[in-house]
Order: structure tokens, then C-alpha cells, then sequence
């Protein structure tokens, strides 16, 4: 088994104790972290190791994790009618535009998508497709993600109510219910690994309160749980998703959550931006996730979500990018960045700390996915892992470099490892190709534009 040892960075450990080790040593064997701890520690491994990465100068943390993500639509950045819209017009700009990509057209999307993740240190990323269409199945986008080295967590999302039944969208992106729920059972069935160190599993995703049935997000929370996978949907983004709850259902977003089953520690929600006191402190109580979206909720005008409360409170929180068309981007540490500034604007200055915000990226994320063999360096953890160079121009000048990790971000990592094996080296991707990817991305884009 070779042995990798990383030595002379700055360890940001996000462990319980919340370590941090000046000129600090990783040890990395067979997909798992072997060792940590600092340069006096580890000399004889040092010395028969088969390969030392030298990161002086350098910050190394944990893994950044992505919990919420629409991976197809990063063939959609800016398109005009969508970037200055709020949610449900912006949602009904880009319909029928997802509603026309073909299997190849998602495949360049998710790479293209899961590359810029990758460059930006992240090592996990889950996803959320829910427009199945022209032959696409949950299988391109898992296809697509398998070639990249990233640790993989696809959501078969779902639309089922469209215009003509009261919901947003339009009939043709909707699929009937039994048909939905059969290939949810097919994917995870096929698909889904619930063991420790899996680069790959499944969970269940109806898109959203106001594009499925509540029969619907029933069936698929037993389904979830009779097949021991997890639960993810969008929740209270805005206040027209409130809105359309109470005139609905009759009641808040989360009361309708709760009533159905999606409440739990095997359930996280995106956005969650307009949660009041009594959802927060629901979530809490059932240890229910929340994806914190930022740069998406800036984007969309959805508003600032409370997070420091939730924090408080104890509610489970990682951070998200959400899909490039609503972000325009997929840098994680520049949604910890985004983070970190609208507490601050809602609740002060001090109320919110660099390292929360890298907490939340890393291991707050990991747990939000149910992933607590991941999301920090610690002996027997999984060595999923991104090294920062810290001497560029963008953060010299900075006397604590693990704050300027979200203060002022480096605008890639240096390098990546997932499961021990590199994902980035150089700052650049080791396990695929950039130029194709990208060409393949603009030839996509070029077809649905013919269209559009």
C-alpha cells in the first residue's frame, strides 16, 4: 500500500477539537488518512514514504463539500430573460430550454459542472436532476460524474405537477407518478453504495412543494426510508414558494414537510431562506439538514436565509452552489465567502467567523449528507483532502491563513485528493481534460441556443 505524506502546510483539521497545526504532516494510505500531526511526529514515514508532496506555504483542509447542486444547468449561465428574475419567472425562462437537452447535452453539462467544482476544492458535490427528457435518465449524469474522481451523491429528482394541475411547470417536463417512483427504485437498486468510503450513492429527490403532489412527496419519503437512502427537496426558497404553501396546503412550508415525513436526519432541504422560529427550531429537534445557497439566494432576490440561527439553534447546515444558472459560478469558497458576509449583514460584524463559514464547507457539509466518514482530517477518515496555496497574489498580505481561506479566497486550490487518489495537481485537473470538456460544454450550448 504506497504511502503519501504531505508535509509543511498549515492543517485546518475541522475536527472535533477544531485543530489547526502550524508546518503540520498528513499521512495518506490506501484512500485513508494514516496520520496527522506535525513535523517531529512522523520522521521515519517521511523517510520511506513513496511519495512527499511539499506544501509550505500552503493551507491544507479538508475536502469541500457541495449539498446542493443542478449540475445540467451549466449549459444555462446568463441567459437573457433569466438574469434579472426572481425565481418562478427565472424558473419559467429556462423550462423548456432544460426540457430540450439530449443525453449528451446533460454529460457535457455535468462535467463542465463538476470540473469547476473540482478546481475550486471540492471533492464531494451531491446533485439534483429532475427534468428527464429526449432519453435522459439519472445514468448520464452518474456516468458523467464517474469519469471525474469526484465523490458522487445523485439525486433522482422529479416533476410530476404541471401547469394544468395547479403546479408551475409546464405539462411537457412532467412525468407520471408510478413511473417516477419505478425509476427511483431502478437507480438506487443499481446504483446506490451505503458503505463507508462509497464514491457513489443515491437518494430521493421530488423537485419541489409546487411541482409534485403531496401523494408524491409521501410515497417518496417511504420509498426513501423502506430503501435506507436519503431525502432532498427545495423548501420555503422565496417568499412566492411560502406564499404558494399557505394558499395551497394551508400551512408554512415546513408544517408541510413535517406532515409528510420530510423531517429527519435523513432529510436535507435547499435554501430554506424564509424558515421562521418555529421551522428552525423543527429542524433542530429532528436534526433536519438545510443547503445554504448564498450566491444563489443574492442572485434570485430571494433574501438572506438564517443561518445563524439555524447554527444556533443546532440545525444541521452545509453549503451548496446551487445550479450554475441561478449562480453563474461553482466556487465553494466563495459561497463560504458569501456566507460568512450576509450573517454578518443581518446579524453584525462578529456573528459570524471565517472559520465557521470553512466549517460549514467542509464538515458541516459532510454531515448534512449524511457522511461521517468524511469532512475531516482525522485518522481513519477518508483522504479526501485540498491544499491551498496561500503566496499568491490574491491572498499575500494575510497574517492568518486559515481566515483568508473566506476572507480572501484563492481563486483555485493548488491541489485535490479524493479517496488518495489526485483530482487537481498543479491547479490543474488530473483525471480528465479540460479543453474537451469545455468543448463539448460550447457545443451543447451552441445547439440549444440555435434553438432558444
Amino acid at each position: 500500500m504506497p504511502l503519501t505524506i504531505i508535509r509543511g502546510a498549515t492543517l485546518a483539521c475541522m475536527d472535533d477539537a477544531r485543530r489547526e497545526i502550524a508546518d503540520g504532516v498528513l499521512l495518506v494510505r490506501d484512500g485513508v488518512i494514516a496520520g496527522v500531526g506535525g513535523a517531529d511526529d512522523f520522521a521515519k514515514e517521511i523517510a520511506s514514504a513513496d511519495e512527499v508532496i511539499e506544501a509550505s506555504g500552503c493551507v491544507v483542509t479538508p475536502g469541500l463539500v457541495n449539498t446542493h447542486h443542478h449540475l445540467y444547468q451549466s449549459l444555462t449561465r446568463a441567459v437573457p430573460g433569466a438574469e434579472s428574475a426572481s425565481l418562478f419567472g427565472w424558473l419559467k425562462r429556462l423550462y423548456p430550454i432544460w426540457a430540450a437537452y439530449t443525453p449528451d447535452d446533460v454529460f457535457a453539462a455535468v462535467q463542465l459542472g463538476l470540473a469547476e467544482l473540482a478546481l475550486s476544492g471540492c471533492t464531494m458535490s451531491s446533485d439534483h436532476h429532475y427534468i428527464y427528457a429526449d432519453g435522459v435518465t439519472l445514468d448520464d449524469t452518474i456516468h458523467a460524474a464517474a469519469g471525474t474522481g469526484m465523490r458522487f451523491h445523485a439525486t433522482r429528482g422529479s416533476m410530476s405537477l404541471g401547469e394544468s394541475d395547479g403546479g408551475l411547470p409546464p405539462d411537457s417536463v412532467v412525468e407520471d407518478e408510478d413511473a417516477i417512483l419505478a425509476d427511483t427504485i431502478r437507480v438506487i437498486d443499481r446504483f446506490h453504495d451505503g458503505s463507508d468510503g462509497a464514491m457513489l450513492r443515491v437518494a430521493v429527490a421530488p423537485c419541489s412543494p409546487f411541482s409534485v403532489t403531496r401523494e408524491l412527496m409521501r410515497e417518496s419519503a417511504l420509498l426513501a426510508r423502506d430503501k435506507g437512502v436519503m431525502l432532498h427537496t427545495h423548501l420555503a426558497e422565496d417568499a412566492d414558494d411560502v406564499r404558494y404553501s399557505i394558499e395551497k396546503f394551508g400551512c408554512r412550508p415546513g408544517e408541510y414537510a413535517q406532515e409528510l415525513g420530510w423531517t429527519g436526519d435523513d432529510v436535507w432541504h435547499a435554501h430554506c431562506v424564509q424558515l421562521d422560529a418555529d421551522e428552525i427550531a423543527l429542524f433542530a429537534r429532528t436534526k433536519t439538514g438545510v443547503a445554504h445557497c448564498p450566491c444563489s439566494n443574492c442572485r434570485l432576490g430571494s433574501g438572506i436565509a438564517p443561518v445563524r440561527a439555524m447554527c444556533d439553534a443546532g440545525v444541521p447546515v452545509g453549503l451548496g452552489v446551487d445550479g450554475s444558472a441561478s449562480n453563474d459560478s461553482g466556487n465553494l469558497l466563495q459561497e463560504a465567502r458569501q456566507a460568512m458576509l450576509l450573517q454578518r449583514v443581518e446579524n453584525g460584524a462578529d456573528r459570524f467567523d471565517p472559520r465557521e463559514a470553512l466549517w460549514l464547507a467542509t464538515r458541516g457539509g459532510a454531515q448534512v449528507l449524511g457522511r461521517y466518514d468524511c469532512g475531516s482530517l482525522e485518522v481513519g477518515k477518508r483522504a479526501d483532502l485540498a491544499v491551498w496555496d496561500m503566496g499568491g497574489v490574491d491572498t499575500a498580505g494575510a497574517w492568518d491563513p486559515i481566515a483568508a481561506l473566506a476572507l480572501c479566497p484563492p481563486p483555485k486550490a493548488r491541489d485535490v485528493m479524493v479517496e488518495g487518489r489526485w483530482t487537481v495537481r498543479s491547479g490543474h485537473l488530473a483525471q480528465v481534460d479540460a479543453e474537451a470538456i469545455v468543448k463539448a460544454a460550447n457545443r451543447s450550448r451552441a445547439r440549444l441556443m440555435e434553438m432558444f
